[in-house]
């Protein structure tokens, strides 16, 4: 007789469960390369993540065509706001049809960077200290960019050959201790690539500090890899230069990189650019300097943005930028109060712009007016 079999003991088979498709959006990459290879750089592309406007979708189209292209990350591309055309980094990024519109003192050079040129690739307007354009490539293409004649022409990062006659007039000029390395962004090239010239820079005796002009801890921050700061320490000293506008872009993911960039020694200084309808409002630029300085960015210059071609929707008249510094001064500590700069055009140079505060000069008096607006004289010493 067979053996009872309680029902408890049996095994219930339950009917198998057909998993629903994934309706989700593919993931945004994580590795900078990908991010790289994922970037936005049609109108239809652009139509697709962003309700453009008809000026901005003239202005896309027009770049395609002419002018500076189109090339967004899809990280710097997740900070705009889909459905606002107003949004502080879509105005950074997206083309407008403005950019057609040419306005006086508009310049294709406004910094004068060809007449200046002393070598293939190196410009020098000061002393001391020099530019070298390694490559004409950046992650994401700022529609203010000064060098909007040049950024993006195809030709990508120079072979270090080509860079050799500007390392030997660097090399014959021990006058120069300072090499600003720009392009297009130095840290969108290859790692070994960037070691090389860095190597080559630091095997002239001359050479006291490298700057390095980036904005990739801005539109590119998984770029700050372990790898890329093990081979940037090996060239101290070198100051990390990079380019926050509006504390919209200083995410968990900025602040993390800048955050390794100070943890490996680099100082790390920002110039902001004062831009119209972006960040042109002294609360804005609070909450922005004061971000920085928490993640240990010392913000460096406020920037009169420079009269480049097809600009001038995005500029502001210097008085404007005189105003929002004179609203900061003695609001914000000194460490996270920048310097308001104007880049004179043809290159001649950058001048600081200040409030007068000096309201009557005496015989060995001064009379200053604060922040407060109270005045207080200074008296000199006396003279012999």
């Amino acid at each position: 007789m067979a053996a009872l079999v309680s029902p408890s003991s049996l095994v219930r088979i339950r009917p198998r469960r057909v998993a629903k498709a994934k309706t989700s959006k593919p993931r945004s990459p994580r590795d900078w390369p990908g991010q790289l290879r994922e970037s936005i750089r049609s109108v239809d592309q652009l139509a697709r993540v962003l309700d453009l406007t008809p000026e901005e979708l003239e202005g896309a189209r027009r770049a395609e065509r002419e002018g500076l292209p189109i090339a967004i990350t899809p990280y710097y591309l997740s900070l705009c706001d889909r459905h606002d055309a107003t949004c502080p980094v879509r105005r950074q990024c997206v083309p407008r049809i403005d950019e057609a519109h040419e306005v006086p003192g508009d310049l294709v050079d406004p910094l004068g960077e060809v007449d200046h040129e002393v070598a293939p690739h190196l410009v020098r307007r000061y002393p001391d200290r020099v530019l070298l354009l390694a490559t004409d490539r950046c992650a994401v293409y700022c529609r203010f960019c000064t060098r909007s004649r040049i950024v993006g022409d195809g030709g990508g990062p120079v072979p270090l050959d080509r860079l050799e006659p500007a390392m030997a007039w660097i090399a014959a000029h021990p006058e120069i201790r300072d090499v600003i390395v720009s392009g297009g962004d130095p840290l969108a090239m290859a790692t070994d690539r960037l070691d090389r010239i860095l190597a080559r820079i630091r095997a002239i005796p001359s050479v006291e500090t490298i700057r390095l002009a980036t904005r990739v801890p801005v539109t590119l921050p998984m770029r700050i890899t372990t790898e890329l700061v093990r081979a940037l320490r090996k060239h101290h000293p070198i100051w990390v230069m990079t380019h926050f506008n509006h504390p919209k872009e200083l995410t968990p993911a900025s602040i993390a990189a800048c955050t390794r960039l100070a943890d490996a020694g680099f100082p790390v200084m920002n110039q902001t650019v004062l831009l119209a309808g972006i960040n042109d409002d002294a609360n804005v630029l609070e909450t922005l300097f004061r971000g920085l300085v928490r993640a240990r960015v010392r913000p460096y210059y406020l920037l009169q943005a420079d009269p480049v071609r097809g600009t001038g929707h995005l500029r502001t008249p210097i008085a404007k930028g005189l105003a929002i510094v004179e609203q900061l001064q003695g609001r914000l500590t000194g460490i996270a109060l920048p310097k308001l700069i104007c880049d004179t055009p043809g290159g001649k140079g950058k001048v600081p712009l200040s409030p007068d505060y000096v309201v009557a000069r005496g015989e060995g008096t001064t009379t200053l007016r604060t922040f407060r607006g109270e005045a207080v004289t200074y008296v000199d010493p006396p003279r012999e």
